[in-house]
């Protein structure tokens, strides 16, 4: 099967219960845990109905301003997959639009992630499917390939494997490599509960800030210790030895 014209059956997931757990974790947690080196670049927006999804990646590539292999995959995907395409970042033809991302939607695919662009807005905003791509416009694509389906592919900066976990929501999407994910969701449980522990601090007027002059101390910043955690009005803290 020659290299650019070629699918290949999407076997493997990530398992449905860390899916369940990860989809009701900020993608900025889950993206914190991984050394914060598994986020997509910013850029990619939410167009469809759902603005929160969690799944595994069925993976598309597709030549810029082509579609063809995207609509094979809206066949192919199976319910509850996230199909992630990688367009090649070209935002100056539409990939997918109301018609192709509808019948999605139908078959149960949960959610799109396009590095390219979408058409419809409006269209896509009333569907019951997360769309998430980098723009919009009116122009529309061809149909003649190449492409592949199946296999490893670029999708906003990140390496995407089929199967991987794909969690996406305002901020924009992670990619959770399918071999680590129960480790990373259960890290990202854990600071995830640490955060909702110091906004109650904040909401109570306790957060400890602490933290940030020692920073500040511990890399040498002259004048960092003249007021103290509190801030303007505060107890002054101690100047340390040189």
């Amino acid at each position: 099967m020659p290299i650019g014209f070629r699918i290949a059956p999407v076997t493997e997931r990530v398992d449905a219960a860390l899916i369940a757990r990860a989809a009701k974790l900020p993608a900025a947690n889950i993206g914190d845990v991984m050394s914060r080196i598994q986020t997509m670049r910013g850029g990619f927006r939410p167009f469809g109905g759902r603005k929160v999804i969690a799944g595994p990646a069925f993976t598309v590539k597709a030549r810029a301003g082509d579609n063809l292999m995207l609509h094979r995959a809206c066949d192919m995907a199976a319910p509850g997959d996230i199909i992630v395409g990688d367009g090649g970042a070209d935002l100056s033809i539409a990939l997918m639009g109301e018609l192709m991302i509808g019948h999605a939607q139908k078959r149960g695919v949960q959610g799109i992630v396009l590095d390219g662009a979408v058409r419809d807005v409006d269209a896509l905003a009333t569907l019951d499917i997360g769309v998430w791509a980098c723009g919009a416009t009116p122009s529309g694509p061809y149909k003649d390939g190449p492409g592949e389906i199946g296999y490893p592919i670029s999708c906003g900066g990140q390496v995407v494997m089929p199967g991987d976990l794909i969690v996406a929501d305002a901020d924009g999407v992670v990619v959770v490599p399918r071999a680590h994910a129960a480790e990373v969701i259960a890290l990202a449980e854990a600071h995830n509960a640490k955060e909702q522990k110091a906004q109650a601090a904040i909401d109570a007027g306790t957060y400890d800030r602490a933290w940030v002059l020692e920073g500040l101390r511990a890399k040498g910043c002259e004048g960092a210790w003249g007021l103290g955690v509190g801030g303007a009005g505060a107890a002054p803290c101690a100047r340390p030895p040189p």
